[in-house]
């Protein structure tokens, strides 16, 4: 199987350039680590630290709602990180998309066991698809990204959405801010749910006001931010937390559009650190999320529960990263 050298012999890179590629690192263009980790897979790469494993195992990748397939989408580098760990384990990958509605029309594990899976891994799924719903019941060894479901069989891997919103309002509060707004994903979402509880949490140890007048929500796009931002400038408000970098890239947006400067008179805060945060004007401060090593413990959980360990959930810590687009409050 290919080696860290193999991979930089055929790219014509340094040994150093693959190595951080694949380790995700801030360094490497993303051009660059898609090309890396996309060579990776297609050469069978297996780090020293891999085991041999006989025991070979079918496993299915089910997504929904989420882009996987280019390196700013943010799927993409959560599969690569779980199929870089599956090859080491000689797992065979297959990625089943599914359609955006909430009716599944096939018993889960049904499918599974036709098809001959032994594991299944979801993304995307909201809280109310059907498809959830079965996995109360199942007894095939499931990973879920985020969404949670409390069955010995079903294990939830993620970032720990509420201490990355606490640091998030941390950081502006520490910049004087007191008025912070936030604006949010779906209503429904758990992961919204979470990122909400993390910003009173926040606001609450930081002994600030929490405003309902100052909290919105949206659809994790970049348009649905354009509604609340007058709104939230009316109120006073001199900071935003948004819960993703797309939401962010929305506010910034629309600040520009009514000329509200940034981050001179309003500071923006995202979250999950995509490829877009370093691009936008100014570049965005977020909270990071280490996708690969969100594939890889994916990997790791579904290894267990197969084994018979029941896991509930596997949080990462979450990383703030500062940029330009948060600076300390502007008097008035």
């Amino acid at each position: 199987m290919a080696t860290i050298k193999d991979i930089a012999k055929k790219l014509g890179i340094s040994v150093s350039s693959v190595s951080k590629g694949l380790s995700g690192a801030s360094d490497v263009s993303e051009d660059t680590r898609q090309l890396i980790l996309n060579t990776a897979l297609e050469m069978g790469y297996v780090s020293r630290r891999s085991k041999t494993d006989t025991n070979a195992r079918k496993v299915c990748i089910f997504v929904e709602n989420m882009g996987y397939e280019r390196i700013e989408q943010f799927g993409y580098e959560i599969i690569v990180g779980f199929r870089l760990a599956a090859t080491e384990k000689q797992w065979d990958v297959d990625i089943v998309p599914i359609a955006m509605d909430r009716h599944f029309d096939y018993d889960y594990e049904e499918y599974m066991t036709k098809n001959n899976y032994s594991a299944g891994f979801l993304l995307g799924f909201s809280l109310h698809n059907d498809f959830l719903k079965q996995l109360a019941r199942t007894s095939i060894p499931t990973v879920l990204l985020d969404n949670v479901v409390y069955n010995r069989y079903v294990a939830c891997v993620g970032i720990d959405n509420q201490q990355g919103i606490v640091c998030s309002v941390e950081h502006l509060a520490k910049l004087g801010h007191t008025a912070i707004a936030m604006m949010n994903g779906e209503m429904h979402s758990r992961v919204s749910q979470e990122r909400l509880q993390g910003f009173k949490l926040g606001m609450s140890k930081c002994n600030l006001p929490i405003r309902k007048e100052l909290i919105a929500h949206g659809d994790y796009t970049a348009s649905c931010a354009a509604p609340h931002i007058q709104g939230f400038i009316d109120n006073g408000a001199t900071a935003i937390v948004c819960a993703s970098d797309l939401i962010a890239h929305g506010v910034l947006a629309e600040l520009y559009r009514l000329g509200i400067r940034v981050p001179e008179s309003v500071s923006v805060i995202g979250f999950d650190d995509i490829p877009l945060a370093r691009y936008t004007t100014p570049p965005l401060t977020t909270i990071k999320q280490n996708r690969l090593t969100i594939g890889k413990s994916v990997c790791m959980a579904m290894e267990q529960i197969m084994e018979g360990n029941a896991i509930s959930r596997l949080l990462l810590m979450p990383e703030l990263v500062v940029r330009e687009s948060t600076g300390p409050v502007k008097l008035r």
